[in-house]
């Protein structure tokens, strides 16, 4: 899909209430289900989020509560998101000076004594 078709449908879809957008989304799953070359991949933490705003609309939870819930759910998944790359960081400052570490030590090794 182009830039400017997926700008013009984001623009569409911002202007109708959640209980439209959700029937847009049911007619573009089953679009997907019967035409996509390849299914929608998603983070873990994504399917689990979508599976339980499935679940509510299901259960015919109305969709202000469902809106609350997502909003929930999407902080809690930013949060994690910044905790995963604060992860990442530090395992990564860690090997970084483990490495310089080696390298350190290595040198000192290789210096012959006396010189």
């Amino acid at each position: 899909m182009n830039d400017i078709l997926r700008d013009r449908l984001l623009r569409k879809l911002d202007t109708l209430p959640d209980d439209k957008a959700y029937q847009v989304l049911d007619y573009v799953e089953f679009l997907e289900s019967k035409y996509a070359e390849r299914q929608a991949g998603a983070p873990a933490f994504q399917r689990a989020a979508e599976t339980l705003e499935d679940t509510l609309r299901a259960g015919r939870v109305p969709v202000n509560i469902i809106r609350g819930t997502m909003d929930a759910v999407g902080k809690a998944g930013r949060l994690l998101e910044k905790v995963a790359a604060a992860g990442k960081a530090a395992v990564e400052e860690a090997s970084k000076k483990a490495a310089e570490k080696e390298n350190a030590t290595e040198k000192v090794e290789e210096t012959p004594p006396g010189q």
